[in-house]
């Protein structure tokens, strides 16, 4: 009884869901726009609390410390996989458990609108034409769409100079500027995509992207070349069984709601819903994929 009584009470206050990256990026909106339907499933308020800074370990950190007890959660990302692999990173894998996935998107390939290429070909074409004379933005090193970046250079051999910005926002308002002449970054762009102000060139997933028709995948230029941004839930590795299975049914009820399916969808992302084990070998697979292309980069922390 004494069991049954506490895991009723759960959420006995608001829940804090702590994002590593900043208001008004992908990851932020992802993290809100699930705080609001899952604080409607909980009866408690979701409040989402910024931690920004170390690609996202600053907020893996918050969560590693708070008390297990499904009061706090994580938002989880490709830096985390990544930061696994880099020194210095919160032991991720070790000290979060997986509670739910929630989403996976695509990043895109962006250039200015005087930029001479017009498709990732001709980008490729340029570019081996011109080493180190395209400037390539990234939210930073470290970041997922810089490894996303470090990927395609390693598939293409092409030589860029990488320009580390601090967000999504921050590179695409260079590239906007004409600072830069190439943005990896998320679908967080997209309404400059859609008025001309900046020109799409490919997506990163192996797929189309319905909210960017006509927008190849970089695969067909680089055979092979794939990789997607992804969202889900974690605590710290104690919390109860009993709440992680409580917050994974609240979060896979609210994705089957079509109206988050269609918000999810105008930002570019399809929902994954899933179970913790499959989320937790998903974040596996990501890893060890991502500490390839790691070794490669030598990136530094």
């Amino acid at each position: 009884m004494p069991r049954i009584a506490r895991a009723q009470r759960y959420p006995s206050r608001p829940v804090r869901l702590i994002v590593g990256f900043a208001a008004g990026n992908a990851p932020d909106i992802i993290a809100r726009l699930t705080g609001d339907w899952l604080s409607q499933r909980l009866g408690q308020q979701i409040v989402v609390e910024n931690r920004v800074g170390a690609a996202s370990d600053l907020a893996v950190q918050a969560v590693i410390k708070a008390p297990p007890d499904g009061h706090t959660l994580l938002q989880i990302t490709p830096a985390n996989a990544i930061n696994t692999n880099l020194s210095g990173g919160a032991n991720f894998i070790r000290d979060i458990a997986p509670v739910a996935s929630i989403a996976r998107g695509s990043f895109v390939v962006m250039v200015e609108p005087s930029f001479p290429a017009k498709t990732l070909p001709d980008l490729i074409t340029y570019a081996r034409a011109n080493p180190d004379k395209v400037n390539l933005g990234t939210p930073g090193t470290g970041s997922a769409p810089y490894l996303s970046a470090v990927l395609f250079k390693m598939m293409t051999g092409l030589d860029m100079l990488h320009v580390p910005y601090r967000g999504t926002s921050h590179a695409v308002t260079e590239l906007l500027g004409g600072r830069v002449q190439l943005v990896i970054a998320d679908m967080s762009a997209i309404e400059f995509i859609k008025s001309g102000k900046i020109r799409a060139l490919a997506v990163t997933t192996a797929a189309p992207q319905d909210i960017l028709p006509g927008v190849p995948p970089v695969g067909q230029s680089v055979p092979g070349y794939e990789a997607s941004t992804w969202y889900g839930i974690g605590a710290p590795k104690d919390t109860p069984a009993e709440i992680v299975a409580t917050l994974n049914k609240e979060i896979n009820a609210g994705l089957a709601d079509p109206k988050v399916k269609e918000r999810l969808a105008s930002l570019g992302c399809t929902v994954d819903a899933s179970s913790p084990a499959a989320f937790g070998k998903h974040i596996a697979a990501e890893t060890e994929k991502w500490a390839k292309v790691t070794k490669f980069a030598g990136t530094p922390r």
